[in-house]
């Protein structure tokens, strides 16, 4: 069974694994589609501050149960996404129902080895239906979780203002469903291509290509009051500590990307807003239900969002092609 693995932070290889240990209740599921992010693409790179190597990636998964514990209602052949945020279950998080920041949590495919292989076992906990999708679409489930869990987190209300800072696929997923609750959405990026697709693919109509004037443009086009609510999904710190400029008096400011460096604020912006400041991390079960509920219900472009496909094998070497081209890449998906 082959499955891409990468040992060193700059090389990817085709490696032999075995069939899974299985324990006590663990489900046993035939991989078929795997979706790259971010994350993984930081693993490439030897920047991603959880990972240690080597690691068998993946995290955005798809596919089919081979085998379910006896008396699990999970039947062969059902097409499943795997919720890849393991938690202990018993610790202070865990037991107020906030799993996804568990104190011990297990992210597959970074914490542990995860799912660019041909078969995993996890906890019949970790499986989510995805009846009505397709493999495809059930690869995706895991990263439109991540935006929709940020908007829930934000507690929008309707007509809200709402600026998106960076247009990747995080970005716009938490624009979906921003959009989805009522907001009027604006996203703003430093990439005209993420931008153009953003606005002729998903039906984003207010973009904004950041420069020197962005903050200006940003205060007229709101009439002075600038932005209820401010997500920032761009990963960079230097436009996280701008953000907190674009969030209106009585504001919201969620942080929905995660980097290695020191936030900084001025505590006399911060404080004059009275900025409520929100961290957002993982997804819920809930999450995982609305986006499914969604891409059935046709809301979410799933089309538009996909729009490489690779296989396993092709992957050592497509890898870094798609980090070099991450301007056009919106989602990319492997092949198992």
């Amino acid at each position: 069974m082959k499955a891409v693995v990468c040992e060193t932070p700059f090389d990817l290889q085709l490696v032999e694994r075995a069939v899974p240990v299985r324990g006590a209740g663990d489900v046993l599921v035939r991989i078929r589609r795997v979706g790259l992010c971010g994350t993984d693409y930081h693993i490439y790179g030897g920047n991603q501050p959880f990972l240690s190597y080597p690691r068998v990636m993946g995290h955005e998964l798809a596919g089919e149960i081979l085998e379910a514990p006896a008396g699990s209602t999970l039947r062969p052949g059902q097409i499943v996404t795997i919720n890849p945020y393991l938690a202990c279950g018993t610790c202070h998080a865990c037991g107020r129902g906030k799993p996804n920041c568990c104190s011990r949590i297990a992210v597959l495919g970074v914490h542990t080895d995860g799912g660019l292989c041909e078969q995993v076992a996890v906890p019949e906990s970790a499986i989510v239906d995805a009846a009505g999708l397709s493999l495809d679409q059930a690869a995706m489930v895991e990263f439109l979780a991540i935006g929709a869990h940020a908007v829930a987190r934000a507690r929008l209300q309707p007509d809200d203002r709402v600026l998106i800072v960076g247009a990747g696929p995080i970005g716009v997923a938490t624009g979906l469903f921003a959009r989805l609750d009522g907001a009027a959405v604006t996203l703003i990026d430093t990439r005209r291509t993420r931008l153009d697709r953003a606005r002729d693919h998903l039906g984003f109509a207010d973009v904004m290509l950041v420069g020197p004037d962005t903050p200006d443009l940003l205060v007229e086009k709101t009439g002075g009051a600038l932005f209820d609510c401010v997500f920032d999904a761009t990963g960079n710190i230097h436009a996280m500590r701008a953000g907190l400029g674009y969030v209106a008096h009585g504001g919201s400011y969620v942080l929905v990307s995660v980097v290695k460096d020191d936030l900084v604020f001025p505590d006399p912006e911060f404080h004059k807003r009275e900025t409520t400041l929100i961290a957002s991390r993982n997804a819920l079960p809930p999450d995982f239900d609305r986006v499914i509920a969604a891409i059935r219900d046709g809301a979410i472009p799933t089309d538009a969002l996909h729009t490489h496909v690779v296989t396993a094998d092709e992957l050592p070497t497509r890898m870094p092609q798609l980090i070099a081209d991450a301007d056009h890449v919106m989602k990319a998906i492997v092949q198992i």
